[in-house]
């Protein structure tokens, strides 16, 4: 039996998880169940599967968690203190990191030194600190599996190949809500229209990058530093229908592609069991259901954060935490209406014109750069 700690449970992923570990209960047990500030729906995702260990990051809400949790016998940590402690807990196995935003990259860290298998949805792990990562994994045992769907299938069309073999990698995307709009058509988006995302149930946070493409600028950089392919072999199109979660080109012509319907259970489920495959509690795919799979190019005139994920991708260093930290605090400012949704990019290529790229930062030094550039971009707003 496997034992897991869900690192950020209470979200989309988290919750998603839960649903898999339930459906697998001989296979895994949780053991650590970490959220920052959602506190009844942590006390209810303890209830339901009793771990060993639960976390508060938001110690405001520490007593209240604890008090609950007083008749059961789970430990109650807090702070990021705590979230560390989950994420290298001796007896852990998979670390799945399911928290949203640079938050993730600690734990990541934590995780890599205590020789875990991390199960990675947090994409920022690797936008912001993927040299960083890179350097710990080379001197640890630990592996990292992805969890994003795109990445999922790129790692599962790349098992059993030669990477020199490879000709590109191709990851698709729906093109978001406003997929087809011009700039001239999304001067009046709401934070409700960004949201709502036509294929995936989502996070906030990651459905205002699905709308602006800049996840994908994001996964980019993420294949980059999951599958050491260059930037000039990463691809990306459009596939309004997410059914092909990506694909890879060999060069002998020959395409590989993931194919499935449009739920995240899939490539988290595949990622806690590799390198088996379980049945699973989902809904098969069936041809017949999908009979038009279109593709287009992306439009990087109206969607500028796809190019300024390569941009930031291929310069390096603290330009890709840059980026990061310039997206994350565009994209709160925009759902607290602040902002108009095409002042996102704008702000980006401003935070990135102004720094002068280091190489070879520490990890401190991310979290400064982190925290410089999300004050920059509110100071411009200010």
């Amino acid at each position: 039996m496997k034992r897991i700690s869900i690192l950020g449970s209470t979200g989309s992923i988290g919750t998603q998880a839960i649903d898999v570990v339930g459906n697998l209960k001989n296979d895994f047990k949780i053991t650590a169940l970490s959220a920052n500030s959602n506190a009844d729906g942590l006390i209810n995702q303890a209830v339901k599967t009793n771990p060993k260990y639960v976390v508060i990051v938001d110690e405001n809400k520490y007593d209240y968690v604890k008090n609950k949790l007083a008749i059961y016998d789970i430990h109650v940590l807090k702070g990021i203190e705590g979230l560390l402690y989950a994420a290298s807990l001796p007896e852990t196995d998979i670390v799945l990191n399911a928290i949203v935003g640079i938050a993730g990259l600690r734990p990541t860290i934590e995780a890599i030194r205590a020789d875990k298998i991390i199960a990675l949805a947090n994409k920022e792990t690797l936008v912001a600190g993927g040299d960083i990562v890179e350097k710990e994994l080379k001197n640890s045992k630990a592996s990292l599996i992805p969890v994003d769907s795109e990445h999922s299938a790129i790692f599962q069309c790349l098992n059993g190949e030669k990477k020199e073999e490879v000709r590109r990698l191709i990851i698709t995307a729906s093109g978001g809500p406003f997929r087809g709009k011009k700039k001239s058509e999304l001067l009046n988006v709401t934070p409700e229209m960004a949201v709502k995302h036509p294929k995936w149930h989502m996070g906030k946070k990651i459905s205002v990058d699905s709308a602006t493409l800049m996840n994908k600028g994001l996964e980019v950089i993420e294949a980059y530093f999951l599958f050491k392919i260059p930037y000039d072999k990463i691809d990306v199109v459009i596939h309004p229908q997410s059914l092909i979660h990506s694909m890879v080109e060999y060069v002998d012509g020959s395409i590989k592609a993931q194919i499935g319907v449009t739920d995240m259970r899939i490539p988290i489920q595949y990622a806690l069991t590799y390198p088996e495959r379980k049945k699973s509690c989902i809904e098969y795919f069936d041809f017949m259901n999908y009979n038009n799979m279109t593709f287009e190019k992306p439009d990087r005139d109206t969607f500028e954060c796809l190019d300024l994920g390569y941009k930031a991708g291929k310069i390096g260093g603290t330009m890709t935490t840059v980026l990061n930290a310039a997206n994350e605090e565009a994209v709160k400012l925009f759902l607290q209406n602040k902002i108009k949704f095409l002042d996102i990019p704008e702000l980006i290529k401003e935070a990135m014109n102004s720094h002068n790229v280091e190489y070879n930062a520490s990890l401190e030094r991310i979290f400064q750069v982190d925290k410089e550039y999300k004050k920059y971009v509110d100071d411009i707003i200010r």
